[in-house]
């Protein structure tokens, strides 16, 4: 990807989102030397994927915010998108200012609770700061209690223990194993003794019955946190890791007869918009049978700009088929498990990958740029 291409003016691509894939996605376009903006409500990439040691590691969070002008210069844009004008290939912005492009990828990822998720309109040194106060409110925590045993719950609580072992932490889960259903069972039952090894205390098959009445990711002196089991759990603090949505209001009327029952585009094998070949989805907001990880948008992101390229050369678009699946966890910075193309991988592999430093020192690279220290 080292040769530039030569388009014309009428070449330009809008990328809605800068998370994962659309900041994969730009970066490729730049290389290409393919005009394209790209849109984002935060003036910085959110490396969410270590979003929980964030909250529990004081001075970590300004290691997960990654300024998108420093890399970007003119063609990034903060600015929120409400809409979209199919007919003229406008995108409408907040203000009402309208932006023409001729190709369009949706990578508006999906929205959940803080510390896992954080899509509020702020600067960076904001958003930092929100986590900096988390991790204030866990310090002064002694019991908390931990929300969904998904991959994120079970991620914060390891973290939590692995920074503050003393603390007694509670992981209360609706399903009867812990993790994603598309896990191996041994990576699952390896997740649930690696959380007993640390001490946390787990309840399966349990759901909170009073989470409406309870006040999340602050410290809060003997809270009782009630399930419909009729189990009741005095807490300091009750940290939320459920409820994962798709980010679809930006495209939701324009492309309402694309949406899946979640929210997500239905695209084809091209990873388009099924209906148009200029509109590609990518990340969480593409309708595809494989987990919500950054991995697979970043797969993705190479497909379509691939297919953009190819669109504009005149030669075959390539297709997206999902491979087996690769999931690490990340169980506190000295411990993990996962799988990779379906095999089991343990403790030393998932480590060195993923627990130490969470990627972060990769997305700076990415980004061009030097990782605080």
């Amino acid at each position: 990807m080292g040769s530039k291409l030569s388009v014309d003016d009428s070449v330009r691509v809008v990328i809605v989102g800068g998370g994962f894939g659309g900041v994969a996605a730009a970066n490729q376009l730049k290389s290409w030397g393919v005009p394209f903006i790209l849109l984002d409500m935060r003036d910085a990439f959110h490396h969410n994927v270590a979003a929980l040691r964030a909250s529990v590691d004081s001075g970590f969070a300004q290691k997960t915010f990654i300024s998108y002008s420093i890399t970007f210069g003119d063609s990034f844009r903060q600015a929120k998108v409400v809409g979209f004008d199919l007919e003229k290939q406008h995108v409408v912005l907040h203000d009402g200012e309208e932006l023409s492009f001729s190709h369009l990828i949706l990578a508006t990822g999906s929205d959940g609770p803080f510390p896992g998720k954080f899509n509020h309109i702020v600067d960076r040194q904001s958003a930092i700061q929100t986590y900096e106060d988390m991790v204030k409110e866990i310090q002064k925590s002694p019991r908390l209690v931990v929300v969904g045993g998904g991959s994120a719950g079970v991620e914060m609580a390891a973290e939590i223990k692995t920074e503050y072992p003393a603390k007694e932490v509670t992981l209360i889960h609706s399903k009867i194993a812990l993790a994603e259903p598309e896990l191996l069972p041994c990576v699952r039952q390896k997740v649930k003794e690696i959380l007993i090894q640390k001490g946390v205390h787990i309840l399966l098959s349990e759901r909170v019955s009073n989470l409406s009445t309870l006040t999340l990711n602050q410290f809060r002196e003997n809270t009782t946190v009630q399930t419909d089991k009729g189990t009741e759990i005095t807490t300091d603090m009750v940290i939320l890791c459920t409820g994962i949505k798709i980010n679809s209001s930006a495209y939701s009327g324009a492309f309402s007869d694309k949406l899946a029952s979640d929210g997500a585009l239905k695209v084809n094998e091209y990873l388009q918009v099924k209906g148009y070949d200029n509109i590609y989805a990518i990340g969480d907001c593409a309708h595809i049978r494989e987990p919500k990880m950054a991995y697979h948008a970043g797969l993705h992101a190479n497909i379509v700009v691939t297919n953009i390229i190819n669109s504009l050369t005149q030669k075959p678009l390539k297709t997206y088929e999902p491979g087996s699946l690769t999931f690490l966890l990340s169980m506190g910075r000295n411990d993990g498990v996962g799988q990779i193309n379906g095999y089991y991988v343990g403790c030393f592999i998932v480590t060195v990958v993923k627990s130490r430093d969470l990627f972060v020192s990769k997305s700076w690279k990415e980004m061009g740029q030097r990782m605080p220290c």
